[in-house]
């Protein structure tokens, strides 16, 4: 019988692509369905890093391979119900922001993704969770966004001219990015960047990331890339 697993994503930067490339992974690999669950910050994260496109190609509209937006889903979160009809064979959620994992953690389940999970737990669903802040520090991916002391303020602006979305103007609205890099390749002065900033990760987060690690039907992963341990 073919497997069918769900992916919720939540709005982290961290781990965000090497997620997406270990779910490219799984369809190229395995005949797998998977079905997406975004938070609705996850919906304006994929957005700013341009990942929608790839999301669409792994979950591809059919049935149990949809993309469910917490924005569209109302607030009862109906399409979560399927977590109690035996309809997954396992629910992952990476990356599982400090947010959301002190959801999971309190037993809360007032977000799209955290309410999957206490159905998936509820119907005997393997939850799997990639935590973007276990222990320590991390060092997390940022989108894009323009170094004020590089930016000469051209006059015209090449990057502003050609932004599809309309959105730079003395900084980047990450609301309207939608990651393309256009603007990183046409700034001559290199004053648009994306890159890694180190962060240190809270103590309340690492202590409920060790609560998740306790509860029934739920196991903690150090990565995404874990997921292809487990398949």
């Amino acid at each position: 019988m073919r497997k069918t697993v769900a992916w919720g994503i939540t709005g982290a930067g961290h781990f965000l692509t090497s997620s997406f490339k270990v779910f490219d992974q799984i369809k190229k690999e395995h005949d797998i369905r998977v079905n997406t669950f975004l938070s609705s910050a996850a919906e304006e994260v994929v957005r700013m890093y341009g990942l929608e496109k790839e999301m669409e190609k792994i979950s591809c509209g059919e049935y149990l391979e949809e993309i469910f937006p917490e924005t569209q889903q109302g607030k009862s979160w109906p399409k979560t119900g399927r977590f109690l009809l035996d309809k997954y064979d396992a629910l992952f959620v990476t990356p599982a922001t400090s947010n959301t994992v002190s959801k999971i953690a309190s037993g809360t389940a007032d977000s799209l993704v955290s309410n999957a999970v206490a159905q998936a737990v509820k119907g005997s669903v393997p939850v799997y969770v990639v935590p973007v802040d276990i222990a320590g520090v991390v060092v997390s991916e940022l989108p894009f966004g323009i170094d004020r002391e590089m930016c000469r303020k051209c006059d015209p602006c090449p990057p502003w001219e050609a932004c599809p979305n309309e959105a730079i103007t003395d900084q980047i609205d990450l609301l309207k990015c939608s990651g393309c890099g256009i603007c990183k390749e046409l700034c001559e002065f290199d004053a648009i960047k994306g890159g890694p900033v180190t962060l240190k990760v809270r103590d309340i987060d690492a202590r409920n990331v060790e609560i998740v690690r306790e509860l029934e039907g739920i196991t903690v992963l150090e990565q995404p890339e874990d997921i292809l341990n487990i398949l």
